[in-house]
């Protein structure tokens, strides 16, 4: 699947290069594979991001400005739906594309799917925060177990100590 970006290398708006530099550097630090496609210097490419930005899509006056998004064939989206995504953290989704593992993308669909599946009960939220938490209460009782042993082992230095002192007084 290769990501298709549509631009205009050579468009007068700073506005609309900006946020063509946005798009491309961002899919550049994700490592991600995509092609760029200029609707200046190619009526082909031109016409083809026009007719498949879905109706709905569409600004008023009908022409989609640069840069549009698409998966192959399937349309993602513009620059705005593309930061939103960014902010959400869920620009693979947008893109329609498998989270790399570890990224926090992938963690999340992870925990989706295994909530919405179900399938292990070991990862079950609801059954990691009861373990977690009896973790926690079993280090609380391990701390108050050692503080009481401390308290016992004070205090009988403490009457070690008056018991000498005493001793010392009576000689």
């Amino acid at each position: 699947m290769v990501i298709k970006v549509f631009l205009a290398t050579s468009s007068g708006s700073t506005a609309i290069k900006k946020k063509q530099q946005d798009v491309v550097g961002f899919l550049e630090a994700l490592k991600v594979d995509y092609a760029q496609l200029d609707i200046a210097c190619s009526e082909d490419n031109r016409m083809w991001m026009r007719q498949n930005v879905p109706e709905e899509k569409k600004p008023a006056n009908g022409i989609p400005l640069p840069p549009q998004i698409f998966n192959e064939d399937s349309y993602c989206g513009d620059y705005e739906t593309f930061f939103d995504a960014k902010e959400d953290n869920s620009v693979y989704n947008f893109l329609g594309l498998p989270p790399p593992p570890g990224s926090k993308e992938g963690e999340q669909a992870e925990k989706a799917l295994i909530v919405e599946n179900g399938t292990h009960a070991e990862e079950n939220p609801d059954d990691s925060i009861a373990q977690v938490e009896e973790e926690e209460e079993q280090e609380e009782e391990d701390l108050q177990s050692e503080d009481e042993e401390e308290t016992e082992v004070q205090e009988e230095e403490e009457e070690e100590g008056v018991e000498e002192t005493q001793e010392e007084e009576a000689e």
